[in-house]
């Protein structure tokens, strides 16, 4: 709920933001200050998106999406990041335009316009600061790329103030923009790597693998699957082969599971003398043999 508000306060303000702005930039002459506004009208866009798809993520699993809803806070943020890598490439065209033919800028007026620019952008800033999703970060990175944008427009509109030159207002505008490619592509990565089923990247399976093969009864784990939905919620499938009763075992590893932050399991269990008849299966066993003679003193023959 918190999320959802958070973002549409950042929306109503990005959008009210991005229309003054654009009256700024043309009463000061400062492409700085309207390639902000163009970014900050990409903004509400994606903002709007992303506060539309967070609260359908919010949505409980149903028979169409067994899953639930989670990953479209995911595509929220893709929409988001992309709106960004465009507005960045635009003003950086902009700005190397503005770098061959200097135009004259109205100082005083854009100093006016910076401070204030500042302040809200620092305000957005500060609601959007918490909220863990993708989506979210998203957002926030926007609402700090404004306060970091708005912070140079103000040094430099000062700078050109005293010395009178005007080269300065369109190397700004570049140097922000790379900032904001920067980041966006951080994001854009994350986000493939959750669409491409990555393992979570602060989850080892090699390690999840041997603390479920030291509990006492596993023979054997193999077949193991790790995945997250949004970046928060990691699910888990495995066969664990054993011949005690199932249930304490289970018990057992989602209990480990939990404490590696994986929250959703599917457990299939196997007895030592039935043969997983999946290939990765026999590929296991076979590293396993010596293993398991080693360990288990010979209790479990494997195939």
């Amino acid at each position: 709920m918190k999320t959802e508000r958070n973002i549409l306060i950042a929306f109503i303000l990005n959008l009210a933001f991005s229309i003054f702005e654009f009256i700024g930039g043309v009463i000061t002459g400062s492409v700085a200050i309207i390639s902000d506004a163009v970014h900050d009208l990409g903004d509400a866009t994606s903002i709007g998106i992303s506060f539309f798809l967070e609260k359908k993520s919010k949505k409980q699993p149903d028979e169409k999406y067994t899953y639930g809803y989670s990953r479209y806070s995911v595509i929220g943020g893709f929409i988001t990041t992309l709106i960004l890598l465009i507005g960045s490439a635009l003003m950086i065209y902009n700005a190397i335009c503005r770098i061959i033919t200097p135009t004259e800028i109205n100082y005083n007026g854009m100093i006016t316009f910076a401070v204030v620019g500042v302040c809200v952008n620092f305000c957005a800033a500060f609601f959007t600061r918490e909220g863990d999703s993708l989506n979210q970060k998203a957002v926030n990175l926007h609402m700090l790329e404004d306060v970091l944008g708005w912070a140079v427009v103000l040094l430099g509109a000062i700078v050109m103030k005293f010395t009178d030159i005007p080269i300065v207002d369109p190397i700004m505008s570049i140097g922000v923009s790379f900032f904001i490619l920067k980041g966006a592509i951080k994001n854009l990565k994350e986000i493939f790597y959750l669409f491409l089923e990555k393992a979570p990247q602060n989850i080892s399976v090699n390690e999840v693998k041997e603390h479920i093969g030291k509990i006492d009864g596993v023979f054997d784990v193999h077949h193991i699957h790790i995945w997250s939905m949004d970046g928060q919620n990691n699910y888990a499938t495995m066969h664990v082969v054993t011949n005690s009763e199932s249930k304490a075992i289970k018990e057992e590893i989602r209990k480990e599971l939990r404490e590696h932050g994986i929250g959703h399991v599917t457990i299939e269990t196997e007895t030592s003398t039935e043969h997983c008849n999946e290939k990765e299966c026999h590929v296991d066993n076979r590293s396993h043999h010596a293993h398991c003679h080693h360990h288990h003193h010979g209790h479990h023959h494997c195939h």
